[in-house]
């Protein structure tokens, strides 16, 4: 190729090549020829070689040998040259590189030049890529040019002023009395400038804003003048009279109105005014619609007018945009604490927006759709919820039983329909619930007493249809257990007459126990179920002694322990059997079985504060709960009895969803523990960090995270992450949960274990991630201490 081909020639040739390799080449050619033009002192076609390698950066190939070549035509007297030249600048040129302060000289004269052109090339320049030390130099020449009679240059000079706030704050108290007087302007552009420069200004310093408060009845009429004027060629876009500068002063009103009663009055009747006559049936009219929303809603506006603007997003609903229709979702989530009423009334398009097929949309009107329920409407709500439920996506499938629990046991109406609701829910996504769902349904059932039989009978006929859903199988094997005797009878009055007989029950249970899909976790449920039956049931104790004596020497050490502290109360302590496998009490609501929001450590806190009289819940003489320490041949010492090992059932923190099931016998201690003291490690913008240790060993310590939400908003996607120094070696189990209710309802606990040596300086950091009201946070904490090190 020709040195001297011109820029659409190297452009064709580089567009014909077949492969990477031959534009290499042909790009190689071209760069060798303008390297050598450059070196020229004489070069009639500098500009158009700075243009083709402006072409070859662009491509993303090497060009920073052209950066002096720019500096010297900026400093060329004609136009066509410092054109090119403060282009070439702009785009291979930053305020890192030291030959941008060459140019520093250049721009100031150009700033002074009597062609508006080549001010308008240095104004663009210095607010693409200006320094603050630039910025610094030439400030005084911009707040010149702000007071100048030109309009062209007046709005090039306001938007190169914006650029030079942001590098160096302090400069904005220069430029303050410049951007108040133009706003005085009728040329838009320099309106919008000006704009643009005061919202900067405004948003960097407070005093500078109440300075500003006072030119709100300036911005009402130029905003009135634009909502009220007629048809204008030069600025009509779809209808609407510029729609971008109405967009940047409902902005900055925002600004000027927050908290502050006097500007929020000034601007009221604007503000219903353009709500009222902005066209909302194109796309333009909607984005001054919405920034009118916004405006209304986070000023001291008149609830007529909040009401208002409700409305208007009630009526982005229906739109068929589905952006539009996201936006004003997450803008009612916003506001649907404050103004819950007004949000109500379009509770059926927002239920609607469940149905629609892009996901975004789903999840949008999932989480809103969970913050409208309230008692007066739990019930239609929930019938919604779980029709979605049955048919959401997969990945929304966690989130959305996570609400539904959440708001059935904020607005139960009954405790049946509070069962049946979470029965619902396990059936169709029970793979998808938290840990914590079996204790609290177990939990809620013991409380109601007078729906034993009809859960009893409602979980049975569950089981039977269905066995791969395990918190489902869990829940429907304890009952079995604690109530198989209300079964065998068959004399539920709330659900149809059923009858079952001893051999149904244990091979419904036998099923669970031989089923591949059974987690050890449902098996030991089911184990015990079994062995709670031979105290229920007449006919069939051989059969529960043959099954229970199987699993004496199951691979799974758990079961196996299970198996064989239930074959030595067959065997050695019949005449205990009955005592010990007797129905479980009434669960207190703030016991450990009950996670529904408190943190272990407050849990183990509030049963050590209780009067040592109160558990009388195991009628059992003393002598015979010391016998149970000793089942497989223990110490014959003679103990005395505490509250906590009479309660050993149910005051034990479960490790698993059935570890106070499981451990019958296992964790009856004869000394109640102390609780681990909890340290506040984090507290933000109402997220809170809690942390408790536990040395194991000389080497390794247990360390339990606790998150609570003390907002009025729920917070999805909650995630922690951990990291240690090189010598300490870390594991972190499996969350609780990935989502924190609003106002504590629901706390997230996550174990992490650490291995380190002796004398170690030991620290940990620890990232928070969430998402709360449609915006994503992220912090980070460090721990220096340790509490029991």
């Amino acid at each position: 190729m020709s040195p001297s081909v011109p820029l659409q020639e190297m452009i064709r040739a580089i567009r014909s090549a077949r492969t990477q390799c031959e534009e290499r080449g042909v790009i190689q050619r071209e760069c060798a020829a303008i390297r050598a033009q450059f070196r020229q002192a004489d070069n009639g076609g500098r500009s158009h070689n700075l243009a083709k390698l402006l072409y070859v950066h662009m491509l993303g190939y090497p060009a920073h040998f052209g950066q002096m070549e720019c500096v010297r035509m900026i400093a060329s007297p004609r136009y066509s040259e410092k054109r090119v030249g403060y282009l070439g600048a702009m785009m291979l040129l930053d305020e890192k590189q030291d030959a941008s302060l060459l140019i520093t000289n250049s721009i100031k004269n150009d700033l002074s030049h009597s062609n508006q052109y080549v001010q308008s090339l240095a104004l663009c320049t210095l607010a693409c890529m200006g320094s603050a030390e630039m910025c610094r130099d030439l400030a005084p020449e911009i707040d010149r040019l702000l007071r100048a009679s030109n309009s062209y240059i007046k709005k090039k000079a306001a938007l190169c002023a914006v650029h030079i706030v942001r590098k160096v704050h302090e400069l904005g108290e220069l430029f303050a009395p410049a951007a108040r007087s133009l706003l005085t302007e009728k040329n838009h552009g320099v309106l919008h400038g000006a704009v643009v420069l005061i919202i900067e200004l405004c948003e960097r310093n407070p005093e500078t804003l109440e300075r500003f408060r006072k030119t709100v009845p300036d911005l009402v009429q130029i905003m009135k003048g634009l909502v009220l004027s007629g048809y204008s060629p030069e600025h009509d876009v779809a209808g609407i009279s510029d729609p971008f500068l109405q967009v940047r002063i409902l902005r900055l009103l925002r600004i000027l109105g927050h908290n502050n009663e006097g500007a929020s009055d000034a601007m009221n009747d604007l503000l219903a005014q353009v709500a009222t006559n902005t066209d909302s049936t194109k796309t333009v009219g909607n984005a001054v619609l919405y920034e009118t929303v916004l405006t209304v809603l986070d000023i001291k506006s008149e609830s007529g007018l909040r009401v208002l603007a409700v409305n208007i997003l009630g009526r982005f609903l229906l739109n068929n945009d589905r952006n539009i229709r996201y936006i004003a979702m997450t803008s009612l989530q916003k506001i649907v604490g404050t103004d819950h009423n007004a949000v109500q009334r379009h509770r059926g398009t927002i239920v609607d927006c469940l149905k629609d097929q892009d996901a975004s949309v789903k999840r949008r009107a999932l989480e809103l759709s969970l913050a409208l329920v309230s008692a007066t409407n739990v019930r239609s709500m929930m019938k919604e919820l779980l029709i979605f439920l049955s048919s959401c996506p997969q990945e929304l499938k966690s989130h959305a039983a996570s609400g539904i629990f959440n708001a059935a046991e904020r607005y139960a109406p009954s405790q049946r329909w509070h069962i049946d609701t979470i029965l619902h829910v396990l059936t169709t996504a029970g793979g998808d619930v938290r840990d914590e769902t079996v204790p609290n349904l177990i939990q809620l059932i013991t409380n109601a007493s007078e729906l034993h039989c009809y859960t009893v009978h409602k979980l049975y006929r569950a089981l039977l249809l269905d066995i791969s859903t395990q918190s489902l199988v869990q829940v429907a094997c304890w009952c079995i257990g604690e109530y198989g005797d209300l079964l065998l009878r068959g004399e539920c009055q709330e659900t149809e007459p059923v009858q079952v007989t001893e051999d149904d029950v244990l091979d419904a249970l036998e099923t669970v126990l031989q089923s591949h899909m059974s987690s050890p976790a449902t098996r030991g449920f089911a184990l015990t179920a079994t062995m709670k039956l031979s105290t229920r049931i007449t006919d069939n104790v051989d059969r529960i002694r043959s099954v229970v004596s199987i699993y004496g020497s199951c691979i799974d050490v758990e079961l196996q322990q299970r198996a064989v502290e239930y074959n030595a109360l067959f065997k050695k302590y019949d005449h205990m059997r009955a005592a010990v496998l007797e129905r479980m009490p009434v669960i207190e609501k703030n016991s450990p079985g009950h996670t529904n929001g408190e943190s272990m450590g407050e849990v183990k806190e509030n049963q050590a504060s209780k009067k040592p009289t109160e558990p009388k819940l195991l009628p059992q003489p003393a002598n015979q709960v010391c016998d149970l320490l000793g089942l497989l041949g223990g110490s014959e010492e003679t103990l005395q009895p505490s509250p906590s090992m009479a309660l050993g059932l149910l005051t034990n923190t479960p490790s698993t969803a059935g570890g106070n099931l499981l451990d019958l016998l296992g964790d009856l201690e004869p000394e109640p523990l102390t609780p681990a003291p909890l340290v506040p490690v984090y507290d933000k913008d109402g997220v809170a960090l809690t942390l408790s240790c536990e040395k194991q060993s000389d080497t390794t310590m247990t360390v339990m995270l606790t998150a609570s939400n003390s907002t009025d908003s729920d917070i999805s996607s909650f995630t922690l992450q951990a990291a240690v120094p090189k010598s300490v070696k870390l594991n972190m189990n499996a969350p609780s949960g990935d989502s924190l209710p609003a106002r504590g309802a629901a706390k997230v606990t996550q174990m992490v274990v650490l291995n380190y040596q002796n004398k170690v300086n030991l620290k940990m950091k620890i990232r928070i991630s969430y998402s709360s009201r449609g915006s994503t946070f992220q912090d980070t904490v460090q721990i220096d201490t340790f509490p029991g090190l």
